[in-house]
């Protein structure tokens, strides 16, 4: 089975997803993470971030994979475990920018469409149910008001150590939203098959149990 998970920053696409994943026994793909590990290479190697050519010739050679490590799974990039890296206000800033170009994208889905070949899996992101995933049996949108995603993530930085400023973290997801709804390819919509749901009026707990019991395995 293949269980698709998309939504915008902050939406609560990964703690859903995640959980999910280990309530039913299947693998956990978080494309997000892997457009954050391309981007962190991209910036720890200094490469133009304007340049599509570089970024793709990055995306194509770089081995980005997750690997589970005493039941918590951990973003493996060129060897290196990045989990933590990948979640610094410099990668948010600019990972909508590198998963703006096609052939990047490209070459991203093709890499995640392999990892979902041969097992069941939940993938989360941005254009799984259209792009990654388009025959997957289910395909959730999860969505809250732009002032409760934010909040969300204010408060994720905090717990991560990091300064950061309400408004700023408002005004940087906005410009995520409109660079994720305008890329050319992989944009971030509704589908016509996709059950939406607002995570900002209820709980991660309840969320959770609606969609078991949606796909049948209350």
């Amino acid at each position: 089975m293949k269980i698709a998970v998309d939504g915008p920053a902050g939406a609560g696409k990964s703690t859903l997803a995640r959980a999910l994943a280990q309530k039913l026994g299947f693998i956990y793909i978080d494309t997000g993470a892997m457009y954050r590990a391309l981007t962190w290479k991209a910036l720890q190697m200094g490469i133009d971030l304007q340049d599509g050519a570089s970024l793709q010739g990055l995306a194509a050679s770089l081995d980005i994979h997750f690997e589970t490590q005493a039941g918590i799974q951990r973003l493996i990039c060129a060897g290196e475990d990045i989990t933590e890296l990948v979640r610094t206000p410099e990668v948010n800033a600019a990972v909508s920018v590198v998963a703006s170009f096609p052939a990047v994208r490209e070459i991203m889905v093709s890499k995640q469409q392999r990892m979902a070949r041969n097992s069941s899996v939940v993938m989360d992101g941005r254009d799984i149910g259209e792009l990654v995933l388009p025959d997957a049996e289910f395909k959730f949108f999860l969505t809250a008001s732009l002032e409760e995603r934010a909040r969300r993530r204010a408060l994720e930085m905090e717990r991560r150590g990091f300064d950061n400023d309400f408004n700023n973290t408002k005004k940087d997801i906005e410009k995520r939203d409109r660079l994720d709804a305008e890329r050319e390819l992989g944009a971030l919509k509704i589908l016509p098959d996709s059950i939406v749901i607002d995570t900002g009026r209820h709980s991660a707990e309840d969320i959770l149990a609606r969609i078991l019991t949606i796909i049948g395995e209350d």
